[in-house]
């Protein structure tokens, strides 16, 4: 029965933390355009115009300056739009700079995840399934944001979180 016992929690132990990696793995970008379908109504706080009116979705377009051009000159690279250094801060992951999106800039997916597999409503009304299916929902958001927004970037300027995240907020309304 011991053994038996052993045997469960050792098989429990493995999906748990395999699953997560085992999803994600799977899971593909579906874009702004998916995820703003449900995204966009005053129940859910406007969520796609918050984030369409902000400078991450412009984001990756300020890559195909003459000035993004020569900050990545400087970082090794010869067009902004190629150059790694530039492009984890302006699109995000390397699978969602491979997937059609990554001229949508920082959008839904580079923070939250892809979403091919929790993008179902039934499965996002439920936030603990939507999370087992892949949905990121950052526990330290400064922190995360910092990630980008810190003074490693060639043309940072001074970060004020609170300020920045009042711009940019996008909770669900409660009601």
């Amino acid at each position: 029965m011991l053994r038996r016992s052993l045997m469960v929690s050792l098989v429990a132990l493995v999906a748990y933390f395999v699953t997560p990696t085992y999803i994600s793995a799977q899971a593909k970008y579906v874009g702004t355009k998916v995820c703003g379908m449900c995204h966009k109504s005053e129940k859910q706080g406007q969520q796609l115009k918050i984030w369409s009116e902000s400078k991450h979705a412009q984001a990756y377009k300020t890559l195909l300056t003459a000035k993004a051009d020569d900050i990545a000159k400087k970082k090794g690279g010869k067009k902004a739009v190629e150059t790694p250094e530039c492009l984890k801060c302006h699109v995000g992951e390397k699978a969602l700079l491979e997937s059609a999106f990554k001229e949508d800039g920082v959008q839904c997916e580079t923070c939250h995840g892809a979403g091919s597999e929790y993008k179902a409503m039934a499965i996002m009304k439920n936030k603990e399934e939507a999370v087992k299916k892949g949905l990121i929902i950052p526990k330290d958001t400064e922190k995360f944001c910092k990630t980008c927004h810190n003074p490693e970037s060639p043309s940072y300027k001074e970060f004020k979180f609170a300020d920045m995240w009042k711009k940019i907020v996008h909770t669900t309304p409660k009601g």
